[in-house]
């Protein structure tokens, strides 16, 4: 596109987390706009970034409401993010975005907008959005990033330029962790699924402690531990404010599918380094245990986003799995 000066004005980047959606992005904007350094400084994995969307969490709604957020250090290339408890792209953010294309570049001829995770503007916020890629002012160039982009509505992909973009090979992320010099690099390269942000930001010590959480969980609601010691994890788990749900969702799915994959004699892919547990897991539970789990994720998912209590959230999955003659569909 560089080369043949054909620039498309809205391109959505699909891919895993991680896989490097928003570093093209920055990198494809630095080469029309310049000055790299400042586009640079827009990753929300600085922690300077990261720091300013976890402090915006503890706001009340209508101061941010009142300064929607974004990020902006080239005058000529503006991020916008999930913002809040419920990290979603809202309708004010939208509305900034609107008033902001309109704006002239100050340097060169374009203008470069990035929303990273478009799939979470609410449908609100997507309406909104389609008013500027219905006829988009001539400098503006708008990239969105998305993990699955049929999340995204389908009237913004339909005026959308797609690419798809791959994980890396389990030889290319070793290669990546080993140049990095990056410690615990078999269980990186495991967790991150050929996904090198993951890789490079990975806290083990951390992954590891949720998972020990999850997998208690998973013990107790197939019966191999009593009720009263996931009680004494728990209690861990509902004093640590910082520690919230979804952190721990898609850990919770990388083990049902390591649970899946065991009881057909594969080896675990992700938490091979817990390989006994799973296999004493997969030998206690059945197909039907596993589809009860896994829809009970779901659950968890879709009221991630309504702020439910985390601690009880996990109790009733426990409980469905332990009981399901007793479990109600819903908790």
């Amino acid at each position: 596109m560089l080369e043949q000066k054909r620039i498309p004005q809205t391109i959505l980047l699909g891919g895993p987390e991680g896989v490097g959606k928003a570093t093209l992005a920055r990198r494809f904007a630095a080469a029309l706009l310049g000055d790299p350094g400042k586009v640079e400084r827009d990753d929300l994995s600085l922690p300077e970034n990261k720091q300013v969307i976890e402090a915006r969490e503890k706001w009340p709604s209508d101061k941010r409401t009142d300064d929607p957020l974004l990020f902006s250090s080239h005058p000529d290339f503006i991020t916008f993010c999930p913002d809040g408890p419920l990290r979603q792209i809202t309708i004010e953010q939208i509305r900034l975005l609107r008033e902001r294309s309109q704006l002239k570049p100050l340097k060169g001829d374009r203008r470069v907008f990035l929303i990273d995770r478009i799939d979470r503007a609410s449908k609100q916020s997507g309406n909104s959005l389609l008013k500027v890629l219905e006829e988009p002012p001539e400098h503006l160039v708008l990239i969105g990033t998305a993990e699955n982009l049929y999340d995204v509505l389908p009237t913004i992909r339909s005026r959308s330029i797609l690419l798809q973009m791959s994980s890396l090979t389990d030889e290319e992320l070793r290669l990546f962790v080993e140049r990095r010099n990056l410690p615990d690099p078999e269980i990186r390269t495991c967790v991150a699924e050929g996904s090198p942000g993951i890789a490079a930001s990975l806290d083990v010590d951390e992954f590891r402690q949720r998972r020990g959480v999850l997998l208690t969980a998973f013990e107790c609601g197939a019966g191999i531990i009593p009720f009263s010691t996931w009680v004494q994890h728990s209690e861990a788990f509902a004093n640590s404010k910082s520690e919230k749900l979804d952190l721990y969702l898609k850990i919770a799915y990388s083990l049902l599918g390591d649970l899946l994959a065991t009881q057909h004699g594969r080896p675990a892919a992700k938490n091979r380094d817990v390989q006994a547990r799973i296999t004493a897991l997969a030998k206690t539970v059945d197909f039907r245990w596993l589809e009860r789990a896994a829809s009970a994720l779901d659950e968890l998912v879709e009221m991630v986003r309504r702020n439910i209590q985390k601690t009880g959230a996990l109790d009733a999955m426990i409980i469905r799995l332990r009981n399901p003659s007793e479990a109600i569909g819903t908790f």
